[in-house]
């Protein structure tokens, strides 16, 4: 199984922050939109955080649309040390996540991806876990909140695509180095 990381960021470096989600909602047209669609509909389960699914497990399932069309349905694991149940057709991942997806990708075929970016993101880059890193770049300074990857470990990506989606916004996309 792939794992493919898809997450926005700025243009210096923050992917979280009131900042930064009032600003890069601004930049989303119909061809982000399309795009987005597009990388859900390769995905045969999502891979998510705790804050990532707390967020997406309230708000996606009450959403309108394509994508929420696409994101519904798919199953979805969630790596917590604290979660005891899910919702939202989920399956925590108990105990060490990384293992856990070094499981995944060994049992099962297709595309996992993932959304969100923190330390759960660290630790799989560190374990050379990530098949595909996508950075959707908005042309904005945040100026505060959380950096991508802070405190990973020297790690070289090669660039394997760019792919423009309108005002803008522009999806480096990174394949590890090996």
């Amino acid at each position: 199984m792939r794992l493919i990381e898809s997450t926005y960021i700025s243009l210096d470096g923050m992917v979280t922050g009131d900042a930064f989600w009032g600003a890069q909602q601004g930049f989303q047209g119909d061809a982000h939109n399309q795009h987005a669609a597009t990388l859900l509909g390769t995905a045969d389960a999502l891979l998510l955080g705790r804050q990532t699914y707390d967020v997406f497990s309230v708000s996606w399932p009450e959403r309108p649309g394509e994508l929420a069309d696409l994101i519904n349905p798919l199953p979805k694991y969630v790596a917590s040390r604290t979660l005891t149940e899910a919702t939202w057709n989920t399956k925590v991942l108990h105990g060490d996540a990384v293992e856990a997806v070094a499981e995944l990708k060994k049992s099962r075929e297709g595309t996992l991806l993932k959304y969100g970016t923190g330390s759960f993101s660290r630790a799989l880059v560190d374990a050379g876990l990530l098949d595909e890193l996508q950075l959707w770049v908005h042309p904005f300074v945040a100026g505060s909140g959380e950096r991508l990857l802070p405190g990973i470990s020297p790690t070289q990506l090669a660039l394997a695509a760019v792919t423009e989606v309108g005002n803008g916004v522009v999806i480096l996309t990174y394949a590890p180095n090996h």
